[in-house]
């Protein structure tokens, strides 16, 4: 049963709260300038290249790689610091009270991507995307849950916390597997060596962050180089980040945690959707959205979410395999699985791996998931707002 908050949480909740909104206002930046005269602007910088490094040794990547492969690999690793500390000692690390969320990921995940996978049948480009709907803003689907005050049990937020943290674990392991590019067997080696090192030092009980910095700054190289998407180096290196269950022991991953998180809430998470979530909206029409990858995307993420997530809890539920969240009721609990549609910059962040050889599509993917994410916030938040208390 979901019955406490810890202070880390209640910490965490207010963060990701706010940081919603300020998603929310890139996003609305972004779809307006690429739609203004300022758009030539705004995409040739994003396709413009920066150096970094002196002389010959160095890396040089356009502006929009250094956003999804650079800093989205500390996005990455702030999430499995998150994850790590949950599955310790915070909301996941009992498993009466992690059993729900898990069972509703799960559903939350497998639905959209069927869904998709049957729209786009028998198209071998565009199946490759199966994976965008599966995805959870968890910093947008908590600022709508932060505007509905106390409508929303706190059993509920921390349900639907737990949930987007276990959508982020799944979208860790599918980019791993699924969006990975042709494999270099020495940087694979060097990058084993690095993860060996970050291990060693973990297991000498090492406290202090820069000998990890230094070594996970040579493991992020070479998982470029190795062919693996950059961002696993930062889930990499926050699996060896030490951490204790005894509150009163120094934790170096709680300290970093607390750190970072304000430069990711509101700064590389929204620089993402900023340069991300531009699409022109010249010549968009209802037929537009009805083209295998928009669709697809956008019912997997109105439709697919919402079903997964509350019929594999119902389930789990009346078979007593899960209990449901306190003070709840099966109308604001499916007024949250709704906002689980919310699929926002995970998705697009998804999309960007799934189709980096077919440019072509990135405009569907761009317009799936923010109508989809759209509709789910309006039905979610109004479902839940009209939703009588008892």
């Amino acid at each position: 049963m979901l019955r406490y908050l810890s202070s880390p949480f209640k910490w965490f909740f207010k963060l990701e709260a706010a940081s919603g909104l300020v998603l929310l206002l890139s996003a609305i930046i972004a779809l307006v300038i690429s739609n203004s005269n300022l758009s030539e602007l705004y995409f040739e910088t994003l396709e413009s290249y920066v150096f970094l490094g002196l002389n010959n040794f160095g890396l040089k990547l356009s502006v929009l790689h250094w956003i999804n492969d650079v800093l989205m690999a500390i996005f990455f690793f702030f999430v499995t610091l998150e994850i790590k500390r949950e599955f310790i000692q915070g909301e996941l690390s009992n498993i009466k009270q992690a059993i729900l969320p898990i069972i509703a990921a799960v559903g939350g995940m497998l639905v959209p991507a069927l869904i998709y996978v049957y729209i786009n049948f028998g198209n071998t480009e565009t199946i490759n995307g199966w994976a965008i709907p599966s995805a959870t803003d968890i910093a947008f689907s908590l600022g709508v849950l932060s505007l509905l005050g106390s409508r929303v049990p706190i059993s509920l937020k921390v349900f639907l916390t737990a949930l987007a943290i276990i959508d982020d674990l799944g979208a860790i392991v599918i980019i791993a597997f699924f969006y990975s590019g042709d494999l270099s067997v020495t940087n694979l080696s060097m990058m084993l060596v690095s993860f060996i090192i970050l291990l060693t030092f973990n297991k000498f009980g090492i406290k202090k962050f820069l000998p990890y910095l230094i070594v996970g700054i040579f493991l992020w190289y070479f998982t470029h180089e190795s062919g693996i998407h950059a961002t696993i180096a930062g889930v990499l290196l926050a699996m060896t980040i030490p951490h204790r269950k005894k509150e009163k022991d120094f934790s170096l991953l709680i300290k970093i945690e607390h750190a970072i998180s304000p430069y990711v809430a509101f700064g590389i998470m929204p620089l993402f959707a900023f340069a991300n979530a531009g699409v022109s909206l010249d010549g968009l029409s209802l037929a537009s959205l009805l083209d295998k990858v928009p669709l697809g995307i956008l019912l997997g993420l109105f439709v697919g979410k919402q079903l997964g997530v509350f019929i594999f809890s119902y389930v789990s539920i009346k078979l007593k395999i899960a209990q449901m969240p306190n003070n709840s009721n099966w109308f604001n609990f499916y007024g949250v699985g709704v906002l689980t549609g919310i699929g926002f910059t995970m998705s697009l962040f998804v999309g960007n791996l799934a189709f980096a050889e077919n440019l072509q599509y990135m405009d569907g993917v761009k317009i799936g998931v923010l109508t989809g994410s759209l509709l789910s916030t309006l039905f979610g938040y109004f479902l839940i707002l009209l939703t009588p208390n008892k």
